[in-house]
């Protein structure tokens, strides 16, 4: 997954850009290998990349909506982190402001101290929601109300 992050920062790093095709061959080997580990960490990771994903067959955002459940089950609701992927990568693509405002309000409402083993991956995912909540006017085409220009 890291590896995965790596090459989405640095998009413009062609020698980071022809591992995709690796990554991407480690992540379904492991979802093979056992889909709901680290409970559902991998779902977690898919519902980003699935949005990005080339060649797969179906509507990406519905591949991303069924990983984004089955980590909500396995995550038993004490994860931030599937809420902020699901809003970044679905509701951003989609422009789906409503929907982006209530995964990060979602995201936001997870107990950080509720699982102690998930306390910072929640505090560094809900850290990531409020930025996200701070640039929604850079991430989404919002109208302008009638009469304000």
């Amino acid at each position: 997954m890291s590896w995965g992050a790596a090459i989405a920062l640095a998009k413009d790093d062609p020698n980071l850009i022809k591992d995709v095709p690796q990554v991407e061959a480690l992540i379904d080997r492991a979802f093979v290998l056992d889909p709901d580990w680290g409970e559902g960490a991998i779902h977690s990771f898919l519902i980003t990349y699935e949005m990005a994903r080339q060649g797969a067959e179906g509507d990406p955002v519905a591949r991303a909506r069924q990983h984004f459940e089955r980590a909500l089950v396995l995550g038993r609701g004490a994860q931030a982190g599937p809420y902020v992927s699901y809003a970044e990568s679905v509701c951003v693509a989609r422009q789906d402001l409503a929907g982006f405002d209530a995964m990060i309000e979602r995201a936001l409402a997870v107990d950080a101290d509720a699982v102690p083993e998930q306390r910072l991956l929640n505090l560094v995912m809900q850290r990531r929601a409020r930025w996200l909540q701070s640039k929604r006017e850079d991430l989404f085409l919002i109208p302008e109300p009638p009469g304000s220009n």
